[in-house]
């Protein structure tokens, strides 16, 4: 089996690869075109599956003291507050309950995850990620594949993993050049000190206000200190190609006019410097996730829509079950297509699904929400376990 490997990104899903490769004895090498590895984005959902691929590694110490156990989740009418579906965990926001471990979804900063991942990665081999290499394309050499970056300089091995996101280079130079769509929704996002939101959290520490065309969920992470408020409104305006420009209070406070008192006053009391907002795109399922000595992860291979808060859980999951079947198959297109085998019905189950979750929580009577749906219909999604999930070889 070959036993080099260059990742391009750095991101959760190209990390956890490198990882559980490196692990295995890989040489890695991962590329970023950032300048710099910085604090990026807010609040994720860890499923139990990612948890324990992480755990596998041995992050379970960092993921427990890094996240907060996902509470009770009281799914509320936009404008009134009414309880429509879920349950109140308690309504002074103080309790966060007893930690059940890694048996349940958790919430984490993603800048804490993705810390946790680059320390471990360097723990292994301090020089494996490089900053500033922007990739402009790959091409064959010989076998195996050569990428070539913006600075001038190329990268080969045995192995090259595409793990860098939506607007993946990779996928662009050898699966697919049509550019992402945009799905017809705008993502707000903010992080508020927990004590300035204390006052507005009579909902509960985990709430999703459901309203026709709009949704605002709000969470606690970094141990009760923050809270992390997602806005998601249907909307034709977007124009932008990033996933985090700046957003400012009035724009925010525009989408989600005529929501109830206490999604107003938080959205009024984010740090202006932490609200970003960003246009969600999808693109067409790909039939083939490898070509030769090239693989996709992620959201480079399967981006899907947040309303399921899973889209970071499979990077994760993808690149444990990666490393499992590369490890399992005699030679690499065997373990690649192992790889995809494994991981393709459950990917295509939660775009469906993520979808459908879109449609029942953006419909336009919020009143009969907890009649169309129940949040314990999704608890099978959180059951899988890259771990230990079948690969046939």
């Amino acid at each position: 089996m070959h036993t080099s490997a260059l990742v391009i990104g750095a991101g959760l899903g190209g990390l956890t690869a490198a990882l559980a490769l490196a692990q295995a004895g890989w040489q890695i090498r991962i590329c970023e075109q950032a300048g710099e590895l910085s604090e990026v984005g807010a609040g994720i959902t860890l499923s139990p599956g990612a948890c324990r691929g992480l755990a596998s590694l041995g992050l379970e110490a960092d993921i427990l003291a890094a996240s907060l156990p996902v509470p009770h989740i009281a799914f509320l009418h936009y404008r009134t507050g009414e309880l429509l579906a879920g349950e109140f965990l308690d309504r002074s926001g103080r309790d966060l309950g007893t930690d059940p471990g890694l048996d349940s979804p958790r919430h984490i900063h993603r800048a804490d995850l993705h810390d946790i991942l680059v320390r471990a990665v360097r723990r292994i081999d301090p020089a494996a990620i490089e900053t500033g290499r922007r990739l402009i394309g790959v091409k064959r050499q010989g076998s195996t594949r050569l990428a070539c970056f913006a600075d001038g300089s190329t990268g080969v091995a045995d192995l090259l993993i595409g793990a860098d996101g939506t607007r993946s280079a990779v996928r662009q130079s050898l699966f697919d050049a049509s550019p992402p769509l945009f799905a017809g929704q705008i993502a707000f996002r903010g992080l508020i000190p927990a004590r300035d939101a204390a006052p507005f959290m009579g909902a509960g520490n985990a709430a999703v206000f459901i309203g026709a065309a709009r949704i605002f969920n709000r969470y606690l992470i970094r141990g009760g200190t923050l809270l992390n408020v997602i806005g998601i409104a249907r909307s034709d305006r977007w124009r932008g190609e990033g996933w985090n420009s700046p957003a400012s209070t009035q724009e925010f406070l525009r989408e989600f006019a005529g929501f109830h008192p206490e999604v107003l006053a938080l959205i009024e009391r984010a740090p202006p410097q932490s609200l970003i907002k960003w246009g969600l795109f999808v693109r067409p399922q790909l039939s083939d996730w490898s070509a030769g000595s090239v693989v996709l992860v992620g959201d480079a291979a399967h981006p899907i829509l947040p309303f399921l808060g899973l889209g970071a859980a499979l990077a994760i999951e993808d690149g444990v079950v990666l490393a499992r079947a590369l490890e399992r198959a005699s030679d690499l297109p065997r373990g690649l297509t192992a790889f995809q085998r494994a991981r393709q019905p459950r990917v295509d189950d939660i775009r469906a699904q993520s979808i459908r979750q879109g449609e029942i929580i953006q419909a336009a009577d919020p009143d009969g929400f907890g009649v169309r749906h129940s949040p314990s219909q999704n608890s099978a999604l959180f059951d899988y376990d890259p771990c230990t999930a079948p690969i046939t070889v």
